[in-house]
């Protein structure tokens, strides 16, 4: 089997790539820039654009097995192209936010849900098997407060006792893993959360009890926050984001038991997470 990894420069996949070589599984990264991939040994980098259809036929040669993020814009093209290369199964790194009410019309949802469509479309042929995984929120955004930790001051916060279920990013590739690698397990739908819901209070004070550091914050209005991040993220994003948290503050998140039955272990903790992770809040 040769399983091609897109978006290799980020922290799922370059995970997912090291488990598939220490599993003895053929694997080829793909990202737009691959000469900045430093993927394991024997693991061939090769261009693979998602948002650039050109470089879809030579990423895919030869290739049985796709991890895939949801980048909807060309999402049926990739399904063809996938169909043409004689590929049998993707696992699609969707979100959890397509199970909510109103998730075609959410900024965010609406792209994890569009991908997934445009797979579903191609595998109701008969072309290959899709597998969905949609994890939560991944315990990696805690990295956007790095900087303001880093300084002692710490982030604003329109929500401070929003919830949410932050996953280890090595989680979410163990559990890659087990769908790529299991044939029983195919074909389904996973949502993945991680162990416990907390507010971002609750993960700024084990970010403190880690790393032996303060970790403050302050509370800003809605407004203000969306206006502190006008400048690289979108409106209708930030709209989103507020909306969730504004929907989920002082609501614990659900949670399930997915992690486990696909690797066989709990979801590590954000301790450990923030453990591994320690030195990006340090001076």
């Amino acid at each position: 089997m040769t399983v091609l990894v897109t978006g290799s420069r980020g922290r799922v996949a370059a995970t997912l790539l090291d488990l598939l070589a220490a599993a003895g599984v053929e694997a080829r990264a793909g990202s737009t820039n691959p000469a900045d991939l430093s993927p394991p040994a024997g693991v061939a980098a090769v261009p693979c654009d998602l948002t650039d259809p050109a470089t879809f036929d030579t990423a895919l040669k030869g290739v049985d097995s796709v991890f895939l993020y949801a980048e909807a814009a060309h999402a049926g093209t990739f399904a063809e192209r996938a169909r043409a290369a004689g590929v049998e199964h993707i696992v699609l790194l969707s979100s959890s936010s397509v199970l909510a009410p109103g998730a075609d019309t959410d900024a965010i949802a609406s792209r994890h849900l569009a991908a997934e469509r445009a797979l579903a479309a191609a595998a109701d042929s008969g072309a290959f098997e899709v597998t969905h995984l949609r994890p939560g929120a991944f315990a990696t955004n805690a990295l956007a407060w790095a900087r303001a930790l880093k300084t002692g001051h710490g982030p604003a916060l329109p929500y401070p006792h929003a919830h949410s279920d932050p996953i280890h990013e090595r989680d979410l590739a163990e559990a890659a893993l087990a769908v790529l690698t299991e044939p029983r397990l195919r074909g389904s739908s996973h949502w993945l959360t991680g162990p416990a819901s907390l507010d971002f209070t609750e993960q700024l004070a084990i970010l403190a009890e880690v790393t032996g550091r303060p970790a403050p914050h302050t509370v800003t209005t809605p407004g203000e926050w969306k206006e502190s991040v006008a400048a690289f993220m979108p409106e209708p994003v930030a709209d989103v984001l507020l909306s969730h948290w504004a929907a989920h503050d002082g609501r614990p998140a659900p949670l399930t038991d997915t992690v486990e039955e696909l690797t066989g272990h709990p979801p590590r903790t954000f301790a450990t997470w923030a453990t591994d992770h320690a030195e990006a809040f340090r001076p």
